[in-house]
């Protein structure tokens, strides 16, 4: 069996920290090492402990805006192997570009409605424990709906079961999974993702999740013409 992940929580409320820290625990998967309820004390207990993650809340103390986020870029500049899960109340998908416009290695974004569900918290912390990314779906969907909405968007290229398969990816999902999802054949799924990447015109850059950077293409395209 895996060692439990180590873990650091950010969060203002005592009671939903605290929550939190029961839930995750209870799961047998995860050890919460410290919890914190501002940015500096987090980045204090990640210099400290050295977590395997860290899930933050984006709005804390003192100024109650992007602190998280200010935060989540820190631990990754000075702690590449830590990775961070950002939970917002918002499905605002320009919180999503301040997060992940520079880089998603290591890096997630889920809505707080998220930590109600623990295997999906747990994947998110597996994943970017792992250095890959996760990105809430419902954060993809609002940006797909809003996306294709849009005659210039790039994402009118893409059929249908494209967009569905861009859908699961962004989440996070094996080729393997989005088969299972979709009721598809693996080598179909690869098709189907080769063809989003061709027609999205994604970099081969492999120090990035093009899976994920299929969404953030158009997440930074989004901040920049809304």
């Amino acid at each position: 069996m895996a060692e439990p992940l180590r873990v650091v929580i950010a969060e203002d409320s005592y009671l939903v920290r605290e929550g939190t820290r029961r839930l995750l625990e209870d799961s047998g998967e995860v050890v919460v090492v410290a919890g914190v309820g501002d940015a500096d004390a987090l980045l204090a207990a990640v210099d400290e402990h050295e977590p395997d993650v860290v899930i933050t809340d984006i709005r804390m103390p003192p100024d109650h805006s992007t602190e998280g986020i200010r935060a989540a870029h820190a631990v990754r500049a000075a702690h590449p192997r830590i990775g961070v899960v950002v939970l917002s109340q918002y499905s605002d998908v320009d919180y999503a570009v301040q997060l992940l416009g520079g880089g998603t290695d290591g890096l997630g974004y889920l809505l707080k409605a998220s930590v109600g569900d623990l295997q999906d918290v747990l994947h998110a912390l597996r994943e970017v424990a792992a250095g890959r990314s996760v990105v809430d779906p419902r954060v993809v969907e609002r940006l797909v709906d809003h996306r294709v909405a849009q005659d210039r968007s790039p994402l009118r290229l893409l059929g249908p079961r494209e967009l569905d398969v861009l859908r699961e990816m962004a989440e996070g999902r094996t080729n393997a999974a989005i088969g299972d999802s979709l009721h598809l054949s693996e080598s179909t799924v690869e098709k189907y993702v080769n063809a989003i990447f061709t027609k999205l015109g994604l970099s081969e850059e492999r120090t990035l999740s093009r899976r994920v950077a299929a969404v953030l293409s158009y997440l930074r395209d989004q901040a920049s013409t809304g």
